[in-house]
């Protein structure tokens, strides 16, 4: 769904009439943070970046999972974007994503306190252009010197293309339920596949590396950090 499709519909076109805008905040009430908590494989990609070790996140999640478990803004790349942001349709005001939770979780459309237009979370739609961020990967995955690859399909473009971008040198780590993308039809001689549940893939690393104390720590902290934000 593109909120600017070839039908010529806009997002302030009689919004009522559409049947997609009432469908996508019922969404956006699903998926707003706060009501999931980042799971094992999130705090791992954390202790990664506490390590000095995370150049960069790359995600197609909007869920903002990454930012819940503490890793900072700028170590993200959010390519289908992100609901920590939100933008007015009309005069494209930028707000932050928290100042229409209210709305969202009370089933009202959001209104731009300036316009009246409709905001809506900067969440990205087939058909519209990624954040200018997501190329950060032309400079990114030439520095890479190991790339982890966990729960995905690849299959969405120009996202399924990263895990080809990284130097033939470069170790590539799949913890995934099955083989995707080039792990399937172009493996390379120093790639390394761990297929099945993607939580428990992530823990078998984890114990190989010796870090299940520290990270278990870190879950902990982080763990009592949200009870006590969304009590």
């Amino acid at each position: 769904m593109s909120p600017s499709g070839g039908d010529g519909w806009s997002w302030d076109q009689h919004p009522q009439r559409h049947p997609g805008l009432q469908p996508f905040f019922t969404l956006a009430k699903e998926l707003y943070p706060g009501n999931y908590r980042p799971n094992y494989a999130h705090y791992f990609l954390r202790l990664l970046h506490d390590k000095g070790l995370l150049l960069r996140l790359y995600t197609q999640n909007i869920d903002g999972l990454e930012r819940v478990a503490g890793i900072p803004p700028d170590r993200l790349v959010e390519a289908h974007g992100t609901f920590a942001t939100a933008s007015c349709t009309v005069c494209r005001r930028n707000f932050p994503g928290e100042d229409f939770r209210g709305d969202v979780m009370a089933d009202r459309v959001p209104r731009c306190p300036v316009c009246t237009g409709v905001v809506k979370p900067d969440i990205v739609f087939f058909g519209e252009e990624l954040p200018q961020r997501f190329f950060l990967h032309v400079a990114d995955f030439p520095m890479a010197d190991l790339l982890f690859v966990i729960g995905t399909s690849l299959e969405v473009e120009p996202f399924a293309s990263l895990a080809g971008a990284v130097r033939g040198s470069v170790p590539r780590v799949l913890i995934n339920r099955d083989l995707v993308g080039p792990f399937a039809w172009r493996q390379r001689h120093n790639d390394v596949a761990q297929l099945g549940d993607v939580v428990s893939g992530v823990q078998a690393l984890v114990e190989l590396l010796g870090w299940s104390q520290e990270l278990q720590t870190l879950i902990q902290k982080e763990k009592e950090k949200l009870d006590a934000k969304f009590k």
